[in-house]
């Protein structure tokens, strides 16, 4: 049988947590130049999800975590062994199979940075605040300290900057946008 895939959440800003509460059910990973080639080639967007985007509309995945994280959740036989992985204390190390978390990927398109919707900021794990008085409305994300944004729009460009290196707003690149239900 082939092996789970896992799929990596920024713990700095809450996401891997926003997450697990399912207030975060969209993630946007940014398209690799060859993929973006095989668009400018006139490959449709389909053909080029289907053949670069590494996860299936459908497919279980699981949420990348520590292992040290997730004891509780995990049969206790396995915990000499596993403090002894680098997954115990880096994420990155851990075996999906071994993961204890799952969402399911319900939705696969590729679209334009920049063309976020005011919703699907929110569904990206954007805050919004309804509480503070004179200023209305603002947005804002876990990881910010003091700082609220006027539109969903300009608050999700800023997290993108800080998880993607700064300009990666400004540049609009291609991305696939996964929708995805928790489903345990």
């Amino acid at each position: 049988t082939k092996s789970m895939k896992k799929m990596m959440f920024n713990d700095k800003y809450g996401h891997t947590q926003a997450v697990l509460e399912s207030r975060k059910t969209q993630t946007r990973r940014i398209l690799l130049p060859h993929t973006v080639q095989e668009l400018r080639n006139g490959n449709d967007y389909q053909e080029v999800i289907r053949l670069y985007s590494g996860y299936k509309v459908g497919e279980v995945v699981a949420v990348a975590q520590r292992y040290k994280d997730i004891t509780l959740e995990m049969p206790v036989k396995f915990l000499p062994e596993l403090t002894k992985q680098p997954g115990w204390t880096n994420k990155m190390f851990t075996k999906a199979d071994i993961l204890t978390r799952h969402i399911r990927i319900t939705n696969i398109r590729i679209e334009r940075l920049q063309d976020i919707s005011e919703e699907d900021c929110l569904k990206e794990g954007i805050w919004r605040d309804d509480n503070v008085g004179l200023e209305g409305t603002t947005y804002w994300y876990q990881g910010l300290a003091n700082s609220s944004f006027r539109t969903p729009q300009e608050a999700y460009a800023s997290l993108i900057d800080r998880i993607s290196g700064k300009g990666t707003w400004d540049s609009n690149p291609y991305v696939f946008v996964y929708d995805f239900e928790l489903i345990d």
